[in-house]
């Protein structure tokens, strides 16, 4: 067998669930663990690609099954450099029937593994494949979560300064009502200083009334940017609301490749977009940069910093990385932000491999 022969002879699809270091508070009394789907590629030469998602709430074994019913005939066989080319292919073949939805998700999960393998058969990390720009790129803490006390999300804002971040994310909407979420962005102010940033993320909780109404009673608080005021597909609210603030306005990672957020290149008066990678693949993801940048738009992608800084390390129009540390602990390595900034590593592919404990003491399909 060829060492060179990148025919992919295998895809396993894994399921594993793993307790959190650190439970999220993303409502009151969330104590769901980590759900992960793992997908590993394997090529007749011996290279395993890993793509890996979180999910943080239910629907790994939809995903899985679509992967498995849906997919899989369309990879098996075929070398694993036809990246564009399977994408089209699982793209066109959900169109009729569940566009977007799990079918994008595994679609994402394969596309994710499939740049892994390029990447190790070129001996190169994913930036230098794609075009190095720049090694090091600023990250944010996230997690100050709606679901803790007012006195942990303070606390939790303080860590993260203490751990050298420029930029720390807190949560509004949903929970606390109008006037307390107001009150908890003042005193995370007031502890934090006028020297970070605060993103602040209303996790599509209103009306584009509402936000505006919340937007403009925050903003004078310093607030960096307002995150998903509205739902993914009122667009004209997203639209109504940028106009009436001051503050930025951002959004996307609930969007379903380019083009979901063809109408944000359209009207591009929300500055920055946030994509999932989840939503795409990082081949999505490098069209969905470049589209932006025509339009004068910064990238800040959702989650997953350990991938993302592939993605910003090579491309021009890099904003911020977000960390909420809920993978931190499953990598054998892992380029951590030190002093709230990323470096770009230079292990072939994206680098990343689950500890071999995680895959054995925790897989659940």
């Amino acid at each position: 067998m060829s060492a060179k022969d990148l025919t992919i002879k295998d895809v396993r699809v894994s399921l594993l669930t793993v307790p959190y270091l650190e439970q999220p508070a993303f409502q009151a009394n969330y104590d769901k663990p980590r759900d992960l789907l793992v997908c590993e590629i394997e090529t007749a030469a011996g290279h395993v690609g890993l793509g890996y998602q979180l999910y943080l709430r239910e629907g790994m074994r939809t995903t899985k099954s679509a992967i498995e019913e849906m997919h899989l005939k369309n990879v098996i066989g075929r070398d694993a450099t036809e990246v564009e080319g399977i994408w089209r292919d699982l793209w066109k073949s959900s169109l009729a029937d569940g566009r977007g939805g799990a079918p994008v998700l595994g679609l994402s999960a394969i596309d994710v593994a499939l740049w892994d393998i390029v990447g190790q058969a070129a001996g190169m990390p994913l930036h230098r494949l794609w075009g190095h720009v720049q090694s090091e790129v600023k990250a944010y803490g996230s997690g100050v979560w709606r679901g803790m006390t007012r006195e942990g999300m303070i606390e939790k804002a303080l860590r993260f300064k203490n751990e050298g971040f420029s930029a720390i994310k807190m949560q509004i909407g949903h929970v606390w009502g109008d006037k307390d979420d107001v009150e908890n962005v003042r005193q995370v102010r007031a502890a934090i200083g006028d020297d970070m940033d605060i993103m602040v993320d209303a996790n599509m909780a209103y009306t584009a009334d509402h936000a505006i109404l919340m937007g403009k009673r925050i903003q004078e608080y310093g607030v960096y940017w307002l995150e998903e005021p509205v739902v993914p597909d009122d667009y004209e609210g997203y639209f109504r609301v940028a106009d009436a603030l001051d503050t930025r306005v951002v959004g996307g990672e609930s969007h379903f490749t380019r083009y979901d957020l063809k109408p944000f290149f359209q009207n591009p008066v929300c500055p920055i977009l946030q994509p999932d990678v989840v939503r795409g693949g990082l081949t999505e993801l490098r069209k969905i940069a470049a589209i932006a940048e025509t339009f004068g738009l910064k990238i800040a992608p959702h989650l997953y910093p350990e991938l993302m800084i592939q993605l910003m390390a090579s491309i021009t129009n890099p904003e911020i990385i977000e960390d909420m540390g809920l993978l931190a602990d499953i990598w054998v390595e892992w380029s951590a932000p030190v002093n709230g900034v990323i470096t770009a590593p230079e292990r072939p592919g994206h680098g990343l491999k689950i500890k071999p404990e995680i895959m054995k003491d925790y897989k659940v399909a």
